[in-house]
């Protein structure tokens, strides 16, 4: 469970894109837009995709 506001990844570059409920930062930090849970996925062999799910959405 994270809340919003909460640091998901800190990284240089890109190797982690923002999904739903994520935003990045001008350091290409992925933090959580609104409360949930987290999920890393690949979107292809290279790329990932973070999101937080929300209860809502559930």
């Amino acid at each position: 469970m994270v809340r919003a506001g909460n640091i998901l990844v800190r990284q240089r570059g890109t190797q982690f894109r923002p999904g739903d409920n994520v935003g990045i930062g001008r350091d290409h930090t992925l933090f959580a837009l609104s409360d949930g849970e987290v999920q890393f996925r690949h979107v292809t062999k290279q790329r990932k995709r973070v999101d937080v799910v929300t209860s809502e959405s559930k």
